[in-house]
């Protein structure tokens, strides 16, 4: 093995760690080891920066502003209205959400597709008096399994595209995905509906009455004023006085926080209370007690006279602005104009004062403002509104012209006479020109950590070819294979990439894997073909765990799930797709030439 190969695989050890450390960010990290590569001289500088001008970094930007298109064109809001009616039986329920999120995966950005549709099934679970988690991994799940079936569906598959254009000399088009694809959707789907949703725990407190959706208790806290029934109570008699199930964590007194306050102490005026609750037992102390939710008397004493204030919960989404900041260092009420009034998350840490925690994808907020352009503002924070959806119908021209400009950009794929990036391209201009894409959302649709992702990690993988690193391990994986029938080398890496998928992103497993995948078929000469099929259909397999894609990242908060109950609907949709895909790449794709 060569220096040069030897540096590669130790900037890339340390850049799989970092990812399954996830202390930092994806894109940071892949900066980081792009930045090293050239440094050490294993990138030239000349080209360090070529991936950001790769097809498949603009075909990957193209569809997210496409997929935005079709969002506010109301096409999604028109069917997810539909959808709302299909009844009260859970299996009903399961079916109806997941074949529509599948085909609206197929052709849109699959979280793009979920974030529209998942208020419509807490919707549907709170109406149901059933808990949210019953609903919502498997509409995460089946939004994978969508984005499998065609080329735009999801970022790996136009990895694999554009790694088999410079292979073969013609990349997959638009529809090669689907006849892998759609079998294991369609098999997947059945298997979600009849079997899948009845594995996911049922949490406790789902009732008839719940009022929302099932989550980790909130972290709020409340402020002791001159009117409050606690006033001069003990600590220790606050659950008998309001009849509330709540837990104090501790109080704050003369700006000193104090953890575990003893049972004796006595409440006086000004002390805020922090505590953990649901939202209904929340709701029931401080009208019983008589305190007052921190922040709620600065926004009203700033805009009296103004429109309805009201609570609304929402989720922080993965590409949130506000990610890993505070909404103390954001100035949340200056910047926003809402209050933070509480937060839930799976593992929270409690030895902070709310506005002092940073938010993290899957929070569950609960947060003050007014009524009116309350929209704009949760999406300008990059979360997603949780309360019963009020559907914002889009004018029927702009369904129209929506669905017209992407039918228009497919054919022209279709038909050969564009390619996808430049198709797709000119549709997400002409969502803008027409206005069926507000010109404020083209970039605030884009997901900036993935585009860097992609742009920083092509010159990796293509570092790690041209080192000869991806030769080295696929000769390792040669010794190996040469002992297995075909069908058993493409098993393999198939498991192997699916197990990477799951800790690391989909898309950096795509890179990694892809040229291992060539070297492999070449040295067991074989179809290449076949074997980058099975890269697309690993990277995109991530049952497994809630921080292999991001929609399973996106129902974490709203769903109320531990990371261990990804295992329960996980594995045995992993072992289903793995079993079905090897037989089906094997017939659609012959690897013998």
């Amino acid at each position: 093995m060569s220096t040069e190969t030897l540096i590669v695989f130790i900037v890339l050890l340390l850049t799989l760690v970092a990812f399954i450390w996830g202390r930092f960010r994806h894109d940071i990290v892949a900066i980081s080891s792009l930045l090293i590569l050239i440094v050490t001289g294993n990138i030239e500088p000349e080209r360090a920066f070529e991936g950001f001008a790769h097809p498949a970094v603009i075909t990957v930007a193209a569809v997210l502003i496409v997929s935005a298109g079709l969002k506010h064109s109301g096409l999604i809001d028109v069917i997810g209205k539909l959808l709302t009616r299909i009844g009260d039986k859970p299996t009903l329920q399961v079916a109806a959400l997941c074949a529509m999120v599948c085909v609206a995966s197929a052709f849109m950005n699959n979280v793009g597709a979920l974030a529209v549709l998942m208020p419509v099934a807490i919707h549907m679970a709170r109406k149901s008096g059933r808990p949210p988690s019953l609903l919502l991994m498997p509409l995460a799940f089946s939004s994978l399994l969508g984005g499998m079936i065609t080329l735009i569906g999801t970022p790996p598959n136009i990895i694999i595209a554009a790694y088999r254009g410079d292979e073969a000399g013609k990349s997959f088009s638009m529809f090669d995905f689907a006849p892998v694809g759609m079998g294991l959707a369609i098999v997947g789907l059945l298997f979600i509906v009849l079997i899948g949703w009845r594995l996911i725990p049922r949490r406790e407190g789902a009732g008839k009455n719940q009022l929302s959706f099932e989550i980790d208790d909130y972290i709020t806290e409340v402020r002791v004023t001159k009117d409050s029934k606690i006033l001069g109570l003990n600590v220790n008699e606050l659950n008998d006085t309001s009849k509330s199930e709540v837990i104090l964590l501790g109080f704050i007194r003369d700006n000193r926080l104090m953890h575990a306050p003893s049972k004796w102490n006595k409440l006086r005026e000004g002390d805020i209370l922090i505590i953990e609750a649901d939202s209904d037992e929340l709701k029931k102390f401080v009208n019983d007690s008589g305190t007052e939710m921190v922040g709620t008397d600065l926004l009203r004493k700033d805009a009296e006279g103004s429109d309805e204030l009201r609570a609304f919960e929402v989720v922080v989404m993965n590409d949130s602005p506000i990610v890993d900041r505070t909404a103390s260092g954001l100035q949340l009420r200056e910047r926003y104009g809402v209050n933070l009034l509480a937060l839930a998350r799976s593992n929270i840490q409690r030895r902070k004062r709310i506005d002092h925690m940073q938010f993290k994808p899957g929070d569950v907020l609960l947060i003050q403002g007014y009524a009116q352009g309350i929209d704009e503002t949760v999406a300008e924070m990059g979360c997603l509104p949780l309360a019963d959806r009020n559907f914002t119908i889009g004018k029927k021209q702009n369904i129209i012209l929506g669905v017209g400009i992407f039918a228009a950009a497919i054919a022209t794929v279709l038909l050969g006479w564009l390619n996808v990036e430049i198709a797709f391209m000119g549709a997400a201009l002409g969502m803008v020109l027409t206005r069926v894409l507000p010109i404020r959302h083209i970039y605030t649709s884009v997901d900036w950590p993935v585009i860097v992702l992609l742009g920083a990690m092509i010159p990796v993988g293509a570092a790690l070819e041209d080192s000869g690193g991806a030769e080295y391990i696929a000769s390792l994986m040669l010794d190996v294979g040469h002992q297995l029938p075909t069908w058993g080398s493409i098993a393999a890496l198939l498991v192997t990439t699916m197990l990477l998928s799951n800790v690391i992103n989909n898309a950096a497993t795509a890179v990694l894997m892809a040229p291992i995948a060539i070297g492999l078929a070449s040295g067991l000469n074989l179809s290449s073909d076949a074997f980058l099929m099975t890269i697309a259909i690993g990277a995109s397999a991530t049952f497994l765990t809630p921080i292999g894609h991001q929609s399973n990242t996106l129902i974490m908060g709203p769903g109320g799930y531990k990371f261990r109950d990804f295992l329960n609907m996980g594995i045995p949709m992993t072992i289903l797709v793995a079993a079905l895909a090897v037989p089906l790449i094997m017939y659609f794709w012959p690897a013998n030439l």
